[in-house]
């Protein structure tokens, strides 16, 4: 038997106050960030902070409808409501509005509505579903296939508009994975990835093969157990690495360091099965593939760099990774951003009175650099309790997942915290130099109707999963 609950005597007040804090300190801020004195009233709707208001009243009404609906709903229509998004990111492509070099919105009259934020709520519906009917088998591939792909598809879809800020938050979905069960190993493998990927750009790549090399050959002499096997491994490398180098000196005369070495480990890897095969060591089979795909990835990463990437992104990556300097021109903005937290001091400037903002130094203020705002105005003590704000939230967020009874429930209550993790971290960490610029608003303070009703879409969904944790939900 079904019990009911009392929705608004259930809903999480914490969770709820947090909410309702960050919402009006992101109107007061944005207040602040396009202040000027020819429209000093807070409620004029003809500036971006009166529009905001309009957007959080319009916001609440969205946070008590999601609130009412039956918890079940979410569970039963989870994949007609992610399918549903995904047509939206698929019709965007044909029929939405370019912004920025970006076909990524809907015009509905004054209305710009931007469908990758509300994706993420139905990515974290169908993920938690899926992963609800499979329980912790993750280590399966056939069942992890299915999940990357849910993940993935509205990643695909918002890479094509191009979107790459939000395309990079679909991919914090991979901590729900790791939190039911995915292997640690291949949770890592991503971190190895990112890792390689810079220093591909910042170092050469004869000192990234022989530290990659190393590695093998370390993980080989403490992980196998036939030390004879990794031994005649090496030699073999190196007899085929040093025959190929020799062919391409005498003959060849097209062939780099990278090309070498890979040809010479497929090569070895080749000649080197029976070995494994006899002594069964699977162990070094996985280190000679991680070892040999870390060679090609890296070899691949710069063809990627200047064939995928934009000039802009590549600017910003360049000059995040002081490849390269550029303050007055794609390393403006984060260097007036940082100028502008830097300038706050410990106590701040005093609400609206930052000269950076007054004098709109940083570009996109009241969106994708607001806490530049708080910075200056508030300082450290002040960025300090937004900061503390979001690791209270985040920490409420979990305590919350972790306490469902259902297995769904918990499972998009890290959806949750995952997306919002990604937001805090890469939006703080652009503003503050140590992250690339990739356009991704702080939740719930940064201006914008789009990212605010998604981000509220995505938390009232929850709350409303909590307040029926005591009521039956498969």
């Amino acid at each position: 038997m079904q019990r009911r609950v009392n929705i608004w005597a259930a809903v999480d007040k914490i969770t709820l106050m947090l909410f309702l804090i960050l919402v009006v300190m992101g109107w007061l801020n944005i207040y602040a960030a396009v202040y000027n004195e020819d429209h000093r009233s807070i409620f004029d709707f003809s500036q971006r902070y009166g529009k905001q208001m309009v957007w959080i009243v319009t916001t609440l009404i969205l946070a008590s409808a999601v609130l009412f609906i039956d918890s079940r709903f979410y569970f039963f229509f989870s994949y007609f409501i992610y399918g549903l998004f995904l047509f939206m990111l698929l019709l965007v492509l044909v029929l939405g509005k370019e912004i920025n070099g970006a076909r990524a919105w809907f015009e509905l009259g004054p209305l710009s509505l931007q469908p990758s934020e509300f994706a993420k709520a139905g990515t974290a519906l169908a993920l938690a579903k899926y992963l609800n009917s499979k329980g912790q088998e993750l280590t399966r591939l056939r069942l992890l296939i299915p999940a990357v792909f849910i993940i993935m598809a509205p990643a695909v879809l918002t890479f094509m508009q191009p979107d790459m800020g939000t395309t990079v938050v679909y991919f914090s979905f991979f901590i729900v994975l790791f939190r039911e069960g995915l292997s640690p190993y291949l949770f890592a493998s991503g971190f190895i990835l990112i890792i390689l990927f810079f220093s591909a750009l910042l170092f050469d790549e004869l000192w990234i093969y022989s530290v990659i090399l190393l590695t093998g050959v370390a993980s080989a002499y403490f992980f196998v157990k036939s030390r004879n096997i990794w031994v005649k491994g090496i030699l073999l490398l190196a007899l085929f690495a040093g025959a190929i180098y020799l062919a391409n000196y005498f003959f060849l005369h097209t062939l780099s360091t990278g090309g070498v070495l890979i040809i010479a480990l497929i090569l070895a890897g080749l000649s080197y099965i029976w070995y494994i095969y006899r002594y069964r060591e699977k162990k070094i089979l996985v280190i000679y593939l991680f070892v040999l795909g870390s060679m090609l990835y890296v070899n691949l990463v710069d063809y990627a760099f200047n064939h995928f990437l934009k000039p802009h992104q590549k600017e910003r990556i360049e000059i995040l990774l002081r490849v390269k300097d550029d303050p007055k021109g794609a390393g403006y903005n984060i260097n007036q951003s940082v100028i502008s937290i830097g300038s706050g001091g410990f106590t701040g400037k005093g609400y609206l009175r930052g000269t950076q903002t007054k004098f709109r130094f940083v570009p996109a203020q009241s969106t994708d650099f607001i806490f530049c705002t708080i910075g200056e105005e508030w300082g450290f003590a002040g960025s300090f309790v937004v900061i503390g704000l979001y690791v209270f939230l985040l920490l409420r967020l979990i305590f919350l997942a972790e306490r469902q009874r259902s297995s769904f429930s918990r499972i998009y209550g890290y959806g949750v915290v995952s997306v919002l993790l990604i937001h805090f971290f890469i939006n703080i960490g652009m503003a503050s130099g140590i992250v690339p610029v990739i356009g991704i608003p702080l939740p719930f303070i940064s201006y914008g109707g789009s990212s605010l009703w998604g981000f509220t879409l995505l938390l009232f969904i929850f709350l409303r999963l909590d307040a029926a944790r005591t009521e039956y939900l498969v």
